[in-house]
C-alpha cells in the first residue's frame, strides 16, 4: 500500500469529526488533491470522500453501541451538522435507524441476511472461504452488495463458521445480472495461548464479481480497508471489542 494513501487514511480515521475537505486530506498525504483522489480510489476502491463518510458512520455505530450519548450528540460527534442528514445516511448505510441499531446492539433481534425481491432472472455466486495462517476458527459473514463498501441491504448473504482445518464452501443465490461486489467480514480467533490476544477482525473480497467465484481468502483488516457499515448482530458485540484500526496502521 502506498505510504501517501496510508497517511490519508490515518488522517481520516483520526480527524473524522472535523469538517475535512479533500484539500485537508491531500495535505496530510503530501500530495495534490487530484493525485491523492486518483491514487486513493485506485488503492482502496473508493474516493476519499466516500471513505470519510463510511468512517463517520462506523464511528457512530461504535458510539451508539458503547455509550449513552444521545443520537443528536452522536451525530454532532462524527461531524454531521444536521441530525436529519445523519439519520438518513445512517439508516441507508446500516440498514436500520440509529435508535434501532442501539437497541439491536444491546438486545439483538435483527437479521442482516434478508435479501430484496428480484424481478429479473437470477444467478448465483459460489466459492470457498479459508482462514489465513495462524487462525483457528472464525464466524464469517459473506454477502453480495451493490457498492465497494459493505453497506445497505445485501442482494444475497450467508453466515457460517470456518476452522483452520478446512475450507468452507458457500453459495449465494438470487443474484440478478448486474454490477455486484463480494464482501466478507469475520471475527476470528488466533492460535495464541493468551485469551486477550486471540480475537481479530478479518476481511475479504471487495472486488466486482461474476456469477461464478473462486476461493475467498480472509486477511487481517488494514487501516485502508473501508469499514463494514451494515448491522451484523452476530458480529457487532465482538467487533466493538476489537482494537481501533489506527492502532494497526499497516498496509495491505
Amino acid at each position: 500500500m502506498n505510504s501517501a494513501v496510508v497517511r490519508a487514511a490515518s488522517c481520516i480515521w483520526e480527524r473524522y469529526s472535523d469538517p475535512l475537505s479533500l484539500a485537508d486530506i491531500a495535505r496530510s498525504a503530501m500530495l495534490s488533491r487530484f493525485h491523492l483522489a486518483r491514487l486513493f480510489k485506485e488503492q482502496t476502491g473508493v474516493p476519499p470522500g466516500q471513505f470519510l463518510a463510511a468512517v463517520r458512520i462506523y464511528q457512530a455505530k461504535r458510539m451508539l453501541a458503547v455509550s449513552s450519548m444521545s443520537v443528536a450528540g452522536v451525530s454532532a460527534a462524527v461531524g454531521y451538522g444536521s441530525l436529519g442528514s445523519f439519520t438518513s445516511h445512517f439508516t441507508d448505510s446500516v440498514g436500520i435507524s440509529p435508535s434501532r441499531f442501539r437497541r439491536a446492539s444491546q438486545h439483538g433481534g435483527v437479521s442482516a441476511c434478508g435479501t430484496p425481491d428480484s424481478p429479473v432472472p437470477e444467478g448465483a455466486a459460489m466459492g470457498t472461504v479459508r482462514l489465513p495462517s495462524g487462525y483457528c476458527r472464525a464466524r464469517v459473514y459473506v454477502g453480495i452488495f451493490d457498492t465497494r463498501i459493505l453497506q445497505r441491504r445485501p442482494q444475497s448473504a450467508a453466515w457460517f463458521d470456518v476452522t483452520s482445518q478446512r475450507t468452507h464452501s458457500y453459495r449465494l443465490p438470487r443474484i440478478p445480472a448486474g454490477r455486484w461486489f463480494l464482501h466478507a467480514v469475520a471475527v476470528a480467533d488466533t492460535e495464541e495461548p493468551e485469551p486477550w490476544t486471540r480475537r481479530h477482525l478479518l476481511v475479504g473480497g471487495g472486488d466486482q464479481v461474476q456469477a461464478i467465484l473462486g476461493e475467498l481468502s480472509l486477511r487481517p483488516r488494514s487501516l485502508t480497508d473501508p469499514p463494514a457499515l451494515l448491522a451484523l448482530p452476530d458480529l457487532e458485540a465482538e467487533l466493538e471489542r476489537l482494537t481501533h484500526p489506527v492502532a494497526h496502521a499497516e498496509g495491505r
